[in-house]
């Protein structure tokens, strides 16, 4: 069942304690905290709708959130809701054992396992417990090992004991560690994994295995295991269908938003039915809790006197949900099970500035730092920026919804004004819709166009929304709605963070004409899918159609859970439930394309094949009754295969079935990544049991129980089907023996010695012993060697033709290297006669015209047997005549000449009637003749016909495979070309490389030349100042010496000589500056 916890923390949806009587009663005084955080609700149900409340009222705020917390992490987990078919029988035993004290009643076995009373009576019986209705069990008697042992005697396993048998245990009841290790390796491993990084099991990782699984302690020490340890292995954790590292969170999640499948909600809000389904505020807590991160609000304007908008299918029957609340819950519930970013899909219908402001506000004051406002620094809104990854967005709630620019906002509030006036905006539920579908009402339905107005009516609704307010449009970065136009415009323009919606019945008629352009849209920009319409039962549409062309945001009705529901919840229970999902690499890489509609292997992708038989079932049903198993798998077109096996239906036995019927095996799997196993489990009426949806690219080979689960994928604890799975890459037939000679060379080269001999003794000749020895060794040497070169030679064959299964050899021929057009081109042969007898066609007509023949001769045999039975009861009744008439004779005792006439008589009418018998074999035979030969003639007729039309399909279409052969020749040449180009280009860099390299180590050696002469220069400058300082005191004294003896001697000179001031004064200076340079040592 569905289990979610909260603490109720607002008083609104405080249901509990309203009552003020019951209030008084529960708040008691002593207690911490306010009532309404003490209280715990439990909200379980099985499915999201249909859900009931169970409140508890704690001591303490801390000891309820403890339990939120730890209840909601039992709930929400993973390996808990992936269990073992161990796990899920010990969960049985523990819950037979929980609810009595110390005494187990014997009804409770009887009701857990009433599909066949009989069989129940009869196992407590063998165990030794009472089989009485009304009986008790001592709960110390009734162990795990007698419930194992119940369990066996009521649902016999024959199967494992046959498998048991053929891998090793046929004489010995136990298997050595060697025997379990050689069927972990062969069987249960997956081939496709590498040996180096996945090596094969070891026998001492294999001992721990039958030490952990064998009861008995014994056999257990000496390395064997029982069957009993045997099927408990193959029930455990260990042997799980699918690795426990998928279903945890283990896709790369750094990549542009555009490259993921996003979980996606449809009318979020709704119950039932679109038309007069009732809306909840809890739908959106139960899907957000699901996994789901994108939902829709269809908002209105409030018409009551506070003006709060509400949420409601427009022009419907369906009730109105606050929106406060919804963005309420939305806050509480958004990041509880995924911390990857929320998408909210507004289909905004408020025509108010005013409460369009408000709805503005409560997004900002609820959500808080969890609302993205602004862009991300690495990630601005321009063209060519890749939108940011779920890690870069992570715990972020990101806004949908009409984005007007700033300069047009006067304009906005114009028209808003004026959808305020129109009286429809006020009364919308009183103005009648122009299609019966009106109420659909999509943001999206301004996204798309369509020719047939009426048809787009009926699709998807005729209501637009609002224009929006700038308090809204600043809310909205890297979701915004535009209108498609094309693809080639959308190419053009190259913003990423501009997405458009498309109603089902555009997106499949965009599909169809254009199925690589809409891939290439999806790898850089984000598209959303939504119901029609025409349904307003809230069915859904097929979503697997949509994911083959990369649609990211696939929108369904999750209150209905139909098998497009059931497939959408199958793929994102994967990778941690977290609601994304890692689209295939080439619906990601910009450098290749894709078609969804291919129908032949693509180059860069490995398909697979994978086989599947159903072996049994076990405690499929409560009721004696029939059941089947269907398989069936989604994926692209080609993938595709409903219902593509159904087992027999078993006779009045759903406890322990066994069909072990053939496999199906579906042979060529183009795109496992995107494919999807269905294996559904059936009433003989046709009800639906359970079913169990897997990836096909996370399968496991070998034998496995897969538990069931029911419509809303929650586990069946008790019902499951045991299968047997083979796994691995694709090979065509062409490549069948050349496969099997790489994987086993020594079979291979002891085959091919076996036939040189064989052919030897053929062509030996008498005397030549010696000699043909000789020529055998070589032969078989050749032989030998050939190996290598047959398998080279396989590997040029083109793949097989899809259209008429026939193969073309294309060997590549010997050319020099410089010979760059005939390395490309390749040769292809016609097929020959043979060939095209060896095709599926002409060999059914030929198996229909052996029928037919050997239907004919049955009639010509079946008739020559009625005549000669026809003329042995004539001969017999022609003896028995002969015999009564001689007794007659021989008792009237007549003479021995009237017996010899008797016996003469008898002798001629023999003869008459063997002369009869051959004319009339005779003619028979003839008319067989002319009727085998006008037969076989009409047959050759239509061989002949049938050969010449398989000739002409397959040399037509061998046609189209030369004009594409030669497409690829062209881009191998020219890519060949690029390749030389780019050769010679790279040897000029590593010329220039080389040159700067040369450069830069002269430099560095300059460098460090005048690094070294730095020591140097500083010692000459040290010695030099050191040589001044001692020089300096004698200079010192010299120039006062000198000065004083110049001043004297200007003092006595001017007393005798006229001299000007201005001449005295330079001379004065100059006298100074010779001065000065004598102290200093250098000139001034």
């Amino acid at each position: 069942m569905l289990l979610i916890m909260r603490l109720h923390m607002l008083s609104s949806s405080f249901l509990l304690c309203q009552e003020a009587k019951l209030r008084e009663l529960l708040d008691v005084g002593t207690l911490e905290g306010k009532l309404e955080d003490r209280t715990l609700t439990v909200v379980s149900g099985a499915d999201m709708v249909n859900i009931t409340y169970l409140n508890f009222t704690a001591f303490s705020e801390e000891v309820a959130k403890e339990w939120a917390e730890e209840l909601f992490s039992l709930a929400s987990n993973l390996l808990a809701q992936n269990m073992s078919r161990e796990s899920c029988l010990e969960k049985i035993f523990t819950s037979t054992c929980l609810y009595r004290c110390c005494r187990i009643l014997s009804s409770s076995i009887f009701r857990l396992f009433s599909a066949d009373r009989r069989r129940v009576e009869n196992a407590l019986e063998v165990c030794s417990l009472p089989t009485g209705r009304n009986d008790t069990i001592p709960q110390d008697t009734f162990t795990p090992d007698v419930y194992r042992q119940l369990l066996n005697n009521i649902c016999p396993r024959n199967d494992i004991d046959t498998i048991f048998s053929e891998i090793g245990a046929k004489i010995r009841p136990y298997l050595t560690v060697e025997q379990m290790t050689d069927f972990l390796n062969n069987r249960q491993r997956d081939p496709r994994l590498n040996e180096i990084l996945y090596p094969p099991l070891k026998a001492e990782q294999v001992q721990g295995l039958v030490e952990k699984y064998e009861p008995d302690t014994m056999l257990s020490r000496r390395g064997q295991i029982s069957v009993e340890g045997f099927s408990r292995y193959l029930s455990g954790e260990e042997n799980s269908i699918i690795p426990p590292e998928k279903l945890d969170q283990s896709e790369d999640m750094t990549l542009p938003l555009s490259h993921y499948f996003i979980n996606s909600s449809h009318n979020t809000y709704l119950t039932a039915g679109q038309l007069a389904g009732n809306s909840s505020v809890e739908m959106y807590r139960q899907v957000l809790l699901s996994g789901c991160r994108c939902i829709e609000l269809d908002c209105w304007k409030g018409r009551t006197a506070d003006e709060e908008p509400f949420i409601t299918h427009g022009f419907t029957m369906t009730s109105e949900i606050s929106f406060k609340e919804v963005i309420e819950a939305i806050a509480e519930s958004a990041f509880k099970t995924s911390p990857f970013p929320v998408i909210l899909s507004f289909e905004n219908h408020v025509d108010s500035p005013k409460q369009q402001a408000k709805m503005a506000e409560y997004c900002r004051s609820i959500f808080g730092d969890a609302l993205l406002t602004d862009p991300l620094e690495k990630y601005p809104l321009e063209a060519g920026v890749p939108l940011p990854s779920p890690v870069d967005l992570m715990g972020k709630i990101l806004i949908k919804n009409k984005k007007n620019s700033h300069k047009a906002d006067g304009s906005t509030k114009k028209k808003l004004l004026e959808q305020t006036s129109n009286p429809c905006s006020d009364t919308s539920s009183l103005c009648e819709p122009s299609s019966p579908c009106a109420g659909e009402a999509d943001a999206e339905s301004d996204a798309d166009e369509e020719n047939d107005e009426s048809k787009k009516s009926m699709d998807e609704g005729t209501v637009n929304e609002a224009f929006a307010t700038e308090e809204m449009s600043n809310l909205v970065n890297y979701v915004q709605p535009v209108k498609f136009n094309s693809f080639e415009t959308c190419k053009k323009i190259d913003r990423s963070y501009e997405m458009s919606s498309f109603v089902e019945t555009k997106a499949l008629e965009l599909l169809k004409e254009s199925p690589v352009e809409f891939v290439e849209y999806n790898k850089l920009q984000l598209s959303r899918i939504y119901p029609k319409g025409t349904r307003v039962d809230s069915s859904n549409y097929m979503p697997q159609v949509f994911w083959n062309a990369g649609c990211q945001l696939v929108a369904l009705n999750f209150q209905t859970i139909d098998l497009p529901m059931q497939l959408n919840l199958g793929i994102f229970e994967y990778n941690g439930k977290c609601g994304y999902r890692l689209k295939p690499e080439f619906m990601r890489r910009t450098d290749k394309q894709f078609d969804p509609f291919t129908q032949n292997t693509v180059d860069g992708i490995v398909a697979h094949t994978l086989s599947v038989k159903i072996i049994s079932g076990q405690f499929l049903s409560d009721k004696r009754i029939g059941v089947y198993v269907e398989v069936e798998m989604f994926g692209l077109p080609v993938d595709t295969k409903r219902k593509a096996f159904k087992t027999k239906t078993s006779q009045c036995n759903a406890v322990n079935p066994v069909w072990d019927e053939d496999p199906v095996v579906f042979k060529r799997v183009v795109l496992p990544t995107l494919a999807l196993l269905r294996i559904a489990v059936y009433e003989d009426n046709g009800k639906f049991i359970g079913h169990r949806i897997i990836p096909v690219c996370a399968i496991r080979p070998g034998y496995h129980y897969i538990s069931l689960r029911n419509e809303k994928n929650q586990t069946l604890t008790v019902p499951s089907i045991f299968i047997y799975t083979e796994v691995k890459d694709y090979v065509p037939d062409t490549f069948a023996d050349v496969i099997e000679a790489l994987s086993n060379p020594i079979l291979y080269v002891s085959l091919m010695e076996q036939r040189a001999n064989q052919l030897a003794a053929l062509t030996q000749e008498e005397g030549a012993q010696e000699a043909d020895g000789e020529e055998v060794s070589e032969f078989n040497s050749s032989i030998t060697a050939g190996l290598t070169n047959t398998v080279i030679h396989s590997s040029s064959v083109c793949a097989e033709d899809a259209l008429c299964q026939c193969n073309q050899r294309s060997v590549k021929p010997a050319v020099k290297s410089e010979d760059v057009v005939q390395s490309v081109l390749t040769e292809g042969d016609a097929q020959t006669v043979d060939e095209l007898k060896q095709l599926k066609a002409y060999l059914r007509e030929q198996k229909r015209q052996y029928k037919e023949l050997k239907e004919l001769m049955r009639k010509h045999n079946k008739k020559t047997s009625e005549l000669i039975n026809e003329h042995a009861s004539k001969q017999k009744q022609l003896r028995s005549d002969f015999l009564r008439r001689r007794s007659a004779l021989q008792k009237r005792c007549v003479s021995d000449q009237d017996q010899d006439l008797l016996e003469q008589e008898r002798c001629e009418k023999l003869s008459e009637l063997k002369e009869q018998q051959q004319q009339q074999l005779l003619a028979l035979r003839q008319e067989q003749f002319y009727s085998e030969k006008y037969l076989k003639r009409e047959h050759v007729k239509l061989l002949v016909e049938k050969l010449m039309a398989v000739a002409e399909e397959c040399q037509n279409n061998q046609l189209k495979k030369l004009k594409d052969l030669c497409e690829k020749e062209n881009k191998d040449l020219k890519k060949r070309m690029d390749k030389r180009r780019q050769e010679k280009f790279q040897e000029l860099e590593e010329a220039q490389d080389k040159r700067l390299e040369r450069l830069l180590e002269k430099h560095k050696d300059i460098r460090q030349q005048i690094l070294d002469d730095k020591p140097k220069l500083q010692s000459e400058l040290d010695q030099e100042y050191q040589d001044k300082f001692r020089r300096l005191p004698v200079e010192i004294q010299e120039f006062v010496q000198d000065s004083a003896a110049c001043k004297d001697k200007l003092s006595r000179d001017s007393d005798f000589l006229p001299i000007s001031t201005v001449t005295g004064k330079l001379k004065h200076e100059e006298v100074e500056e010779r001065s000065s340079e004598k102290v200093f040592g250098t000139p001034l």
